[in-house]
C-alpha cells in the first residue's frame, strides 16, 4: 500500500520565511487588471511598426499576448487565495507569479525598447504602454511578497482519462496556433517579442509545476501524446495561406530534423564524437541527383524514387560502414578528429569528381543543377493543390513526405533505443571498458551505430535533392556538422523531443533573423555558453541524462528508480 503525504510527513519544496503579507494579493489583482487595461490602449504613435499597436480598444497581436499573460496571472492568483485554492495545493502559483511578473515586466521594457528605435524616440511610447509596464511591475513585487508553500507530489495528481486526453489536446492546439502566429510574423522585432512570451509563458508553467504533470502525463498517454503530434504536424500547412516562405523553413526543419536523429543514434546513444556526419546527408543527396533525370545527371539509370531512397540510403551506410571500420578502434579526441577529416575529404571529392580530376559524376564544383520535382505514381510534387479551399504548394507537398520520413526515423530511433541494441549502446556510451567485460560487442555495436545513422541521414538525403533542385559541394561544409551537433546537445541526447526542438531552434531562429545576419553565429554560441552553464543536460533531457549532472540532486535519483520499478512490473 502507498503511503500518502500529509503535512506531517511531506517535505517542504522550500521553507517558509515570513507569513503573507496582505498587500501581496490585491496588489497582485490591481497589477493584472493595469496590464489588462493598458493592452485595450495605444503603444505606439506610429502605426507602422509591430504591426500596429496604435489604436485605442483594438489590441494588436502583441498586445493580445500581453492580456494573455494577465489572465494567467489571475489564474495564479485565485490559485493562492480564492476559488481555485484546491488547484494551489498542487501548483506553485508564488514561483510561478514571480517568473510570469518579472518576464511581462521584462517583455513590456522591450517593447517600450522596440518602439523607441523604430519610431526614433522615447516620445512615440503612448500611454497604454507605460500603464502595462506598471501593472507588470505591480505583478512581479506581488509574487515577490508571496511566501512559499508544501506542495503536493505532482506524481500523485490524476485526473479523468477523457480530461488528461483533452489536456493533451489544447496543448496541442495551442503549440500549432503559436507556431502559425510565429511563422506569419514578417517584423522582426514581433517574432523576437512572439519568442519572448513563450518563453516566459513556458517557464512560468515549469516553474508552478504545470509542465511536471504534463510530462506524468505523456508518459501515461504516450500513444495520445504522439497521435496528438502528428496531427498538429499534419494540419501545420493548412494554416500558413500557401506561404512557400515558411513551408520551405518547415521542410528545412524536417530534413534537419531526421539528419539529426540518425546523428542521436551516433552522438547520444553511443556516445561516438563524429564532426562530419554531414557527408552522409550529403551522399543520399549525390546519388539522389545522379539518378534524376536532371540534364546534368551523369547515370544513366533511371529507377523510381522509392528505389532511389533506399539506394541512396545504402551509400550513404556503406560510408558509414568504411569510415567506421578503420577509425572505430580510436576514441574520444582522435575519433572526432578522424571524421573531421572523413567530412572535408567527401566535399572536396564531390568538388574533384567533374571528368578532369577523376570521372565524371558530380559535375565538380558546379554541382548538378536542374534537379526536376518529384512524381510518385500520378502526384506531381511540383504542381500546386487545393485541399479544403486551401492552397498547397510544392513546399508544402514535400513538407507531407518529410513528415512521413521523420515518422519512420522516429519510430526506427524509438525501437531501436528500447531494445538490446540500444541499451548496448548507452552501456558503451557509459563505459566502455565495463561493457566490454560484460560480453557487448563494442566495436560490432560501434559499427552499427554509424552504418543506421548514415542509413537514416541518405534518406533525408535524397529528398534533399529533389526539393533543391540541385546539389553542390558548398552545402556539406562542416559548419552544417557542427550545427547538428549543436541541435543534440542544445535539445538533450538521446531524446527524440530534445532533437525535434533543438533542430527547430537552430533552422528556425537563423531564417527569421535575418536582420542579425552578421551576428547570428555569435548569438549560436552565446546561446551555447548559457545551456552548458544553466542547463547542460539540455532542454528536453532524458532522466538519465539529468542525473549524471545532477548526481547531489537524491529526490531526481528516487524518482528514476520508483520509475524503472513500474516499467518492470508493467512489462
Amino acid at each position: 500500500m502507498t503511503d500518502v503525504k500529509t503535512p506531517a510527513n511531506m517535505a517542504p519544496q522550500a521553507p517558509v520565511a515570513k507569513p503573507a503579507n496582505p498587500l501581496a494579493w490585491p496588489l497582485g489583482l490591481v497589477g493584472a487588471a493595469l496590464v489588462i487595461i493598458g493592452s485595450f490602449l495605444s503603444w505606439s504613435y506610429n502605426g507602422q511598426i509591430l504591426n500596429d499597436l496604435s489604436i485605442d480598444f483594438y489590441p494588436g497581436g502583441l498586445q493580445i499576448l500581453t492580456i494573455i499573460g494577465a489572465l494567467l496571472s489571475l489564474v495564479l492568483l485565485l490559485a493562492e487565495k480564492g476559488p481555485l485554492t484546491k488547484l494551489g495545493a498542487w501548483l506553485d502559483a508564488t514561483l510561478g507569479l514571480r517568473m510570469l511578473g518579472t518576464g511581462l515586466a521584462l517583455y513590456m521594457v522591450l517593447i517600450v525598447i522596440a518602439i523607441t528605435t523604430q519610431a526614433g524616440g522615447l516620445i512615440n511610447v503612448n500611454p497604454g504602454g507605460y500603464v502595462s509596464l506598471v501593472g507588470a511591475l505591480l505583478l512581479a513585487v506581488s509574487g515577490w511578497m508571496l511566501p512559499l508553500r508544501q506542495l503536493r507530489d505532482m506524481s500523485e495528481a490524476r485526473l479523468p482519462g477523457w480530461a488528461e486526453i483533452l489536456s493533451i489536446a489544447v496543448l496541442m492546439g495551442a503549440i500549432l496556433y503559436a507556431a502559425a502566429y510565429a511563422l506569419g510574423l514578417q517584423d522582426a522585432w514581433s517574432f523576437i517579442l512572439c519568442l519572448v512570451f513563450v518563453a516566459i509563458v513556458a517557464v512560468t508553467l515549469f516553474r508552478t509545476g504545470a509542465l511536471t504533470w504534463i510530462g506524468h502525463v505523456a508518459q501515461r498517454r504516450k500513444r495520445v501524446l504522439t497521435l496528438a503530434a502528428f496531427v498538429v504536424a499534419f494540419l501545420f500547412p493548412f494554416t500558413q495561406n500557401g506561404s512557400d516562405a515558411n513551408m520551405s523553413i518547415a521542410n528545412q526543419v524536417l530534413i534537419f530534423s531526421a539528419t539529426a536523429m540518425g546523428l542521436n543514434i551516433v552522438v547520444g546513444l553511443a556516445g561516438l564524437l563524429d564532426l562530419g556526419y554531414i557527408a552522409f546527408l550529403g551522399a543520399g543527396s549525390y546519388t539522389a541527383a545522379v539518378l534524376s533525370n536532371s540534364a546534368f545527371a551523369t547515370v544513366g539509370w533511371k529507377p523510381p524514387f522509392l528505389v532511389v531512397m533506399l539506394v541512396g540510403a545504402a551509400v550513404s551506410a556503406t560510408l558509414g560502414l568504411i569510415i567506421g571500420t578503420p577509425t572505430l578502434r580510436v576514441s574520444g579526441d582522435y575519433l572526432a578528429i578522424v571524421t573531421l577529416g572523413f567530412g572535408e575529404i567527401f566535399r572536396f571529392t564531390m568538388g574533384n569528381l567533374d571528368g578532369n580530376n577523376g570521372p565524371n559524376l558530380t559535375n565538380g564544383p558546379n554541382g548538378i543543377p536542374g534537379i526536376p520535382d518529384l512524381k510518385i505514381g500520378s502526384f506531381d510534387f511540383g504542381k500546386d493543390h487545393t485541399v479544403a479551399g486551401i492552397d498547397l504548394g510544392r513546399f508544402s507537398n514535400y513538407y507531407f513526405l518529410l513528415l512521413i520520413l521523420i515518422g519512420v526515423v522516429i519510430l526506427i530511433f524509438a525501437r531501436l533505443n528500447n531494445s538490446r541494441i540500444g541499451r548496448g549502446w548507452v552501456a558503451i556510451r557509459e563505459d566502455e571498458k565495463a561493457a566490454e567485460a560484460m560480453g557487448v560487442n563494442v566495436f560490432g555495436l560501434k559499427l552499427l551505430a554509424f552504418a543506421v545513422g548514415a542509413f537514416l541521414a541518405g534518406l533525408a538525403g535524397t529528398i534533399k535533392a529533389h526539393q533543391d533542385a540541385a546539389v553542390s559541394p558548398d552545402q556539406y561544409q562542416f559548419i552544417e556538422s557542427a550545427f547538428l551537433l549543436a541541435a543534440i546537445v542544445l535539445g538533450g541526447m538521446g531524446t527524440i523531443a530534445g532533437v525535434l526542438l533543438g533542430a527547430t531552434i537552430l533552422k528556425l531562429l537563423p531564417e527569421k533573423l535575418r536582420f542579425f545576419s552578421e551576428y547570428r553565429l555569435l548569438m549560436f554560441g552565446l546561446l551555447l555558453v548559457l545551456m552548458m552553464r544553466f542547463r547542460p543536460e539540455g532542454l528536453v533531457a532524458s532522466r538519465r541524462r539529468q542525473l549524471e549532472f545532477h548526481e547531489e540532486d537524491e529526490e531526481l535519483a528516487t524518482e528514476i528508480e520508483e520509475e524503472q520499478l513500474v516499467t518492470g512490473e508493467a512489462k
